[in-house]
């Protein structure tokens, strides 16, 4: 069962949100090594559909590290996200690269108080949604805020780069 708070629990993320000023719910839950899926796992503990929980994934576009967020429900299309950004390539990030470049594991990445500012593309399924889940910067630790303050506070900007 997941535990909801109004406070900030202590990562990089939640301290960035509460220097924003920004509304949030954090939500944690007891994490289990083997899940096969970090994400499913985290919209099973919290009660909600897969499409409200997104992803943070890492990708390197001719060269140049990545965010993706996409929903836990479908993949990230390299394409799409490579063209969102005016690229020509894209494939996964090292994941040695991904960790040393946010300050985060990898299951517990989030978009927001990374180490460094990175390049980073929300899918337009979040548009519209009243709050979305993303990892608030530790395994089966979420925060949920408004989409529009997600893109805002990562420099974001949305397309289209989720598969179904």
């Amino acid at each position: 069962m997941a535990k909801k708070s109004k406070k900030s629990v202590g990562t990089p993320a939640t301290a960035a949100l509460t220097a924003a000023g920004v509304p949030f719910t954090t939500h944690s839950y007891a994490h289990d090594p083997a899940a096969p899926s970090y994400g499913e796992e985290a919209a099973e503990a919290l009660g909600v559909a897969p499409d409200q929980v997104f992803k943070t994934l890492l990708a390197d576009v001719d060269g140049t590290l990545t965010v993706a967020v996409v929903p836990v429900s479908g993949s990230l299309d390299l394409k799409a996200l490579a063209a969102s950004v005016g690229g020509k390539r894209a494939t996964m990030a090292d994941p040695a690269a991904a960790e040393r470049s946010t300050g985060y594991v990898l299951g517990g990445i989030s978009p927001l108080g990374q180490r460094k500012r990175l390049r980073t593309v929300v899918d337009a399924s979040a548009e519209g949604r009243p709050t979305v889940c993303v990892s608030a910067g530790r395994r089966g630790l979420e925060v949920e805020l408004s989409p529009a303050d997600l893109v805002v506070l990562t420099g974001a900007h949305l397309a289209p780069i989720a598969r179904g």
